[in-house]
């Protein structure tokens, strides 16, 4: 099994398209970005970070419905395939097995 390499701008991401469940785009996951991470992120970065993301099979995307609010443009929606829930899975499990680690060393 190879390992899995993601950025810290790319995890967050991907965090963040598994938060929003199917109603991921460039500004819903921008929003998220700054309520639950205090990042602000512009969104031709979050876009560049997506299309990264879906190449390396990690999510998924289909356009939306036209809306009036969006003059009748359409959305890109974005959703977590199971490779990226498990590349997320297992960059969880790493962190998780090092702070016990560290935890340890720092209780001797």
């Amino acid at each position: 099994m190879s390992r899995i390499y993601l950025g810290e701008l790319e995890e967050l991401i991907l965090l963040m398209v598994a938060l929003l469940n199917k109603e991921a785009y460039g500004v819903s996951i921008a929003e998220e970005l700054r309520k639950n991470a205090s990042r602000d992120i512009s969104i031709s970065a979050i876009h560049a970070v997506l299309h990264r993301l879906e190449e390396k099979g990690f999510v998924k995307s289909k356009m939306g419905g036209a809306s009036a609010e969006r003059g009748g443009r359409r959305k890109r929606l974005f959703s977590i395939t199971a490779h990226g829930r498990h590349a997320l899975e297992e960059l969880r499990d790493t962190r998780d097995l090092i702070w016990g680690l560290i935890t340890k060393t720092q209780a001797t």
